[in-house]
């Protein structure tokens, strides 16, 4: 088995087309059908059904899909080691991003991270949490930042930060009579709310604030990233939820950030890495990480007091 074989499956994988898969590759398409039978036969298996209609992938084919695009993954990863050994990086460490990461806590550890151990190349994924977890345990990443410590066997999954979480208001919205809105009335409003497949942990976490009431919440929109809530809020499209340093960190004008009535509900963001066996540069990064929320951490952020919630505009 060669990458050419692997490379060729993939395509034809994604595209359920044998012409354009060819076309995809810029090979004909005999070499490709040949290409695919070599694979099956290394293999002993069947990778595909294919009729004059349609390609589709057997069950052995849909197995091997599960596994080819880590292969690729690795070795990008090889050759991207070896280019920073060239240019004078002696480490690297992956980061594996779900759930969105809080704005104003990110460039302050990479920051950190350069300042302390410069020598240390530092690479940035965003990818699901499913796929993050995955990828620790097939050392694809080696930690991640999440939202959620539901992550199975094997990962360990440490709570770091707590952000409020807020509603994100637009201007001259009837809520804005309240301080601290009860939940009750925010489900009298049409939501925008974080796309579970794309920020599980958030949703999760959102999701259990939510069932406190028993209303049935009005979702107008779900949304792969903050960013886009903040905008669809400031449109006055609907509420949003979010954490108070992502409505803070906003760049769309007229957004009213206010605190739920009650006490407070908190964000918590995890750091997660494979159990056992943490390298002395993971030790230190994870210190670094605990250190940006300390008092005496530098650019330490101190979270939010519940009774002390400040209105934020932006």
């Amino acid at each position: 088995m060669e990458i050419r074989h692997l490379r060729c499956f993939l395509a034809v994988a994604e595209e359920l087309h044998f012409a354009r898969a060819a076309e995809r590759l810029h090979i004909e398409q005999s070499p490709l059908s040949r290409t695919i039978k070599e694979l099956e036969e290394s293999l002993g298996e069947q990778l595909f059904i294919r009729t004059s209609r349609s390609t589709r992938l057997t069950r052995a084919g849909k197995l091997f899909l599960e596994h080819v695009p880590r292969i690729f993954t690795a070795l990008q990863q090889a050759r991207d080691s070896v280019n920073a050994a060239t240019n004078g990086f002696h480490g690297q460490l992956r980061i594996a991003l779900s759930d969105g990461i809080t704005p104003s806590r990110l460039p302050s550890l990479l920051a950190l991270c350069r300042q302390e151990e410069p020598e240390v190349e530092i690479r940035l994924f965003e990818v699901p949490l499913s796929q993050q977890i995955k990828g620790l345990h097939d050392d694809l990443y080696d930690v991640g930042f999440a939202q959620s410590d539901e992550v199975g066997e094997g990962i360990t999954a440490e709570a770091v930060w707590s952000d409020a979480l807020m509603v994100a208001v637009p201007a001259r919205h009837p809520l804005l009579k309240h301080k601290r809105i009860p939940l009750e009335e925010v489900l009298r409003y049409p939501l925008v709310l974080c796309d579970p497949h794309v920020c599980e942990g958030h949703a999760r976490q959102v999701e259990r604030v939510l069932r406190r009431i028993d209303m049935e919440p009005l979702i107008a929109e779900r949304v792969a990233s903050c960013d886009l809530m903040m905008a669809l809020v400031s449109a006055g499209f609907a509420l949003g939820l979010a954490g108070a340093p992502h409505i803070a960190g906003s760049r769309e004008p007229g957004i009213v950030a206010r605190p739920l009535a009650g006490r407070s509900p908190m964000l918590t963001t995890y750091v997660l890495h494979r159990e056992g066996g943490s390298s002395d540069v993971l030790s230190r990064f994870i210190e670094r990480v605990q250190a940006i929320e300390s008092p005496d951490g530098i650019r330490a952020t101190p979270p939010l007091e519940p009774d002390s919630q400040e209105e934020v505009e932006s």
